[in-house]
């Protein structure tokens, strides 16, 4: 009776193992390896450029199939590259992650197929980080008329140093104000998508009553820098 018990087990046993499925995962003689670049978003850059370096140290992470979590991961070397070996067949996806500025984190995947004893390059994942990262610039110019305490225009020109604000729409206060450069030119930066108000205060007549001069602008998607069509036209009385 022992004898047949041990040879149930046994028998059983062998037909788990055998009908196991060995998709993704370790245990093959596969490799996939591939390199990653910093893109990094400098503050305080009115032309948005960006700088790509390579990723030194950064984690990657590697999905084995359809797995709902991360099977590995490796860090990269000085050059951004990475390399995960002994792999069985099958799909992979590699991804690392870029940082916005509120240290919410993206992940930049991608994905490979892996044959029997292959060695696939995947290719380059690119993250981003850096404080303008994610955000765009707004961008306008005010121009005024310069008049004297009895109304009479002595000049007109760029308003330079002239203060305008940014509003998101909905919203009860300013979430920027800047001063116009010598050319009139004004630029609101790390602005997220959305919709704003920009506007300004202007005399509207001998009584120097304020007026805001606004116009809405919509920021579609980062990393653009977004224009205002028309310029503001203000009365300032020195």
């Amino acid at each position: 009776m022992k004898k047949i018990l041990t040879f149930l087990l046994l028998t059983a046993t062998l037909f788990s193992f055998s009908s196991c499925n060995k998709g993704e995962g370790t245990g093959g003689r596969g490799t996939i390896e591939g390199n990653v670049y910093l893109v990094l978003h400098p503050d305080d850059n009115y032309n948005l450029d960006k700088d790509t370096v390579l990723a030194a140290k950064e984690d990657v992470f590697i999905v084995y199939g359809n797995d709902s979590f991360y099977g590995d991961d490796v860090e990269t070397d000085h050059t951004g590259h990475y390399i995960f070996r002994y792999l069985r067949p099958g799909n992979y996806t590699v991804y690392a992650y870029s940082t916005k500025p509120s240290g919410e984190r993206v992940a930049v995947a991608q994905t490979v197929t892996l044959g029997k004893g292959e060695t696939v390059t995947v290719p380059d994942i690119y993250i981003h980080d850096g404080k303008a990262y994610g955000t765009s610039i707004v961008k306008g110019q005010v121009y005024a008329t310069y008049i004297d305490k009895n109304g009479n225009v002595l000049s007109t020109g760029p308003a330079y140093n002239h203060r305008m604000y940014l509003q998101r729409v909905g919203e009860a206060f300013p979430c920027d104000d800047v001063r116009a450069g010598l050319d009139g030119v004004f630029m609101f930066q790390k602005v997220t998508p959305g919709d704003y108000i920009v506007f300004t205060t202007s005399i509207y007549n001998e009584d120097e009553i304020p007026l805001i001069v606004q116009k809405t602008v919509s920021v579609i998607e980062p990393d653009a820098i977004v224009e205002i069509p028309d310029r503001f036209e203000v009365t300032i009385k020195p």
